[in-house]
């Protein structure tokens, strides 16, 4: 004869104690930390919440990520193949608490940085970077005038446009109003240059036809391809040939596939704008710093003091 058994699913009666609400919060704790670590940053949270203001002061602070990120920006900018008699006009797609846009500065470039992270404009805002920022997602197109920029550059961005962050987010109308308004910002025949980290052959399948649909030409540069670590892929976009070109296509630069190749970088900038124990910029307002932010506030519009033989020059004490 089957006996039937009575189970009370109500839990209203059981006593939480502290001890057990820990127990509870711990293991969630460590199951939240344990996904964070094997997902991608994309998967976990919306970039703009990812990058709080903990982890933006935690990844400016990073010597090991300022390094790689360096390292990557001086790539981006080879594959920019900028003239180099001339100081450009550059956009720093995503440029977080400015590390990229430093780099552009040593090379003597003028930038502008988008980020949609306020907690990373913050931190760039404390270090008193020379770029212009602005918060914005980039998903909306860009708001600049018609062949304003010689030249743009990103680092670790473009794969969050695939991720569907709101149910009102579509990544394919997302890429597609990006690049198409990106091509449009650019100066004929500029290039703009993507450093990402792909999910799948799908999504890099779906950015690139995003971006020859809006008009660009060019392809995906992938250095050290044999390398599951040194790995890094490179969307290299043309926008169209320069009115004064002989060329009428650019040629797509090569990866980098050995050793002896690869960039020459030194982590020696990054030691001077980093004492040990404080993560701040060293301020050396020498004369050419002085001349680099007047050039910088008349590139801005602003009212600047006419150069003379005493600019930077140290006054004497006062009477």
């Amino acid at each position: 004869m089957p006996i039937d058994i009575a189970i009370d699913y109500n839990l209203s009666h059981v006593e939480f104690t502290f001890e057990f609400q820990k127990i509870i919060f711990d293991e969630f704790n460590y199951l939240f930390k344990k996904s964070t670590m094997t997902s991608r940053p994309e998967h976990v949270a919306p970039p703009e919440i990812f990058y709080g203001e903990a982890e933006a002061k935690k990844y400016t602070r990073n010597t090991r990520i300022i390094s790689i990120q360096n390292e990557m920006t001086y790539r981006a900018i080879e594959l920019l193949a900028l003239p180099e008699d001339k100081s450009a006009y550059i956009l720093d797609i995503g440029c977080g608490s400015g590390l990229s846009g430093e780099v552009l500065e040593d090379e003597g470039h003028v930038w502008v940085g988008l980020d949609i992270s306020k907690s990373m404009l913050d931190v760039a805002v404390e270090r008193e970077v020379e770029g212009d920022l602005f918060e914005h997602d980039i998903g909306h197109g860009l708001g600049f005038r018609p062949a304003t920029f010689d030249g743009a550059i990103s680092i670790s961005v473009l794969q969050w446009l695939c991720n569907a962050d709101k149910q009102s987010h579509v990544p394919r109308r997302r890429l597609h109003r990006f690049f198409t308004t990106l091509y449009t910002s650019l100066c004929r025949g500029a290039r703009a240059v993507f450093q990402f980290y792909p999910e799948s052959p799908a999504q890099i399948e779906m950015i690139v036809a995003s971006a020859m649909k809006a008009g660009f030409t060019g392809g995906l540069v992938v250095d050290y391809p044999n390398s599951s670590k040194a790995k890094k892929y490179y969307l290299c976009l043309f926008a169209g040939v320069a009115a004064n070109s002989a060329e009428k296509t650019q040629e797509l630069p090569k990866g980098l596939d050995e050793e002896g190749q690869s960039v020459s970088y030194s982590d020696k900038r990054v030691r001077e704008r980093y004492r040990k124990g404080a993560h701040h910029r060293v301020s050396v307002k020498d004369k050419d710093w002085i001349q680099r932010k007047k050039n910088l506030a008349r590139a801005r519009g602003k009212d600047t003091a006419q150069d003379s033989k005493f600019t930077g020059r140290k006054r004497g004490p006062r009477f």
